[in-house]
């Protein structure tokens, strides 16, 4: 079986799921609940479910949020070489869930802000396939050395490469903040459009493909597509009654790096990541329940 290696953040969610309108300076009546997030997080838990063997790189503070986010990773079947920082705490992202699904994220990065080039294990050098970096760890000035150093190792050990840029809004230094010699880049529209300054999806991709060899562009409802700069795919998003988008675009990820390193095409490895983003978008929080742990 193909390993897949995350490298990225972990995260404590505190979701806010909000009833209807923001009240600017009143009271929205809202539900809050804790729950497991950061985007490597988040892949190597629904990489587990596509029934990949997954490996976790990543930084948690020592305090009760970490560990309990290393036991619930292991528990869904993650592989978490997660180091222990004892001097920052465990990431923290407050998560404003709209009535619609929608969310907008205030992150506190903690202890992925300190992650380490001795934080990658040298063994999962020999024994992974796929290295998968989040993008975050790229766009943090704390973690970018580590994350550029383990796409370059990885790179000179064989493995096949993917970057998620992960947040459009921190795209301000272009292509450069993503590395160089990756594989795939997989952007979500508004990070394709940040990239770019394209705002057809089709268009923004044949861009990044001059830079990159492969690039997956997720629209949400739209589906996804995926270019080689010649050739593009596009499929359709499956039908799913939203109740929550947070870790959507991670179980993307996930379902289309499953599928692509057993083989399959790349209709059928887009396909697979929207399978998997539709079960997400329907499971309340940004990580599969321990009942769904079955393979697509």
């Amino acid at each position: 079986m193909s390993r897949i290696v995350v490298v990225g953040d972990v995260m404590v969610d505190v979701v806010t799921r909000l009833s209807g309108p923001v009240a600017p300076g009143s009271d929205s009546p809202a539900r809050v609940a804790f729950e497991g997030g950061g985007q490597a997080a988040n892949t190597a838990a629904w990489a587990a479910v596509a029934g990949a063997q997954v490996a976790l790189v990543a930084r948690v503070g020592d305090d009760s949020a970490g560990q309990a986010a290393v036991a619930e990773l292991e528990a869904l079947g993650v592989d978490a070489r997660v180091a222990v920082d004892g001097e920052r705490p465990t990431g923290t992202v407050v998560v404003l869930v709209a009535a619609d699904g929608e969310r907008t994220m205030f992150p506190d990065a903690g202890a992925n802000g300190a992650l380490g080039s001795a934080d990658f294990p040298e063994d999962l050098l020999v024994a992974g396939d796929h290295l998968h970096v989040a993008g975050y760890a790229l766009l943090r000035d704390g973690s970018r050395d580590a994350a550029l150093c383990a796409l370059e190792r990885a790179r000179a050990a064989g493995m096949s490469t993917s970057v998620d840029p992960s947040s459009a809004a921190l795209l301000s230094g272009g292509l450069r903040q993503l590395g160089k010699g990756v594989g795939l880049l997989m952007p979500n529209g508004l990070e394709a459009r940040a990239l770019t300054g394209l705002e057809s999806p089709v268009a923004a991709a044949r861009v990044l493909a001059e830079a990159f060899p492969e690039v997956v562009v997720t629209l949400g409802e739209g589906g996804a597509l995926w270019t080689d700069g010649s050739e593009v795919v596009r499929v359709a998003a499956e039908p799913a009654e939203a109740v929550d988008t947070t870790g959507a675009g991670d179980a993307f990820a996930a379902g289309y790096l499953a599928a692509r390193l057993r083989g399959a095409p790349p209709e059928d490895v887009l396909a697979a990541g929207c399978t998997l983003a539709a079960r997400a978008v329907t499971t309340m929080g940004a990580r599969p329940q321990r009942p769904d742990l079955t393979t697509v």
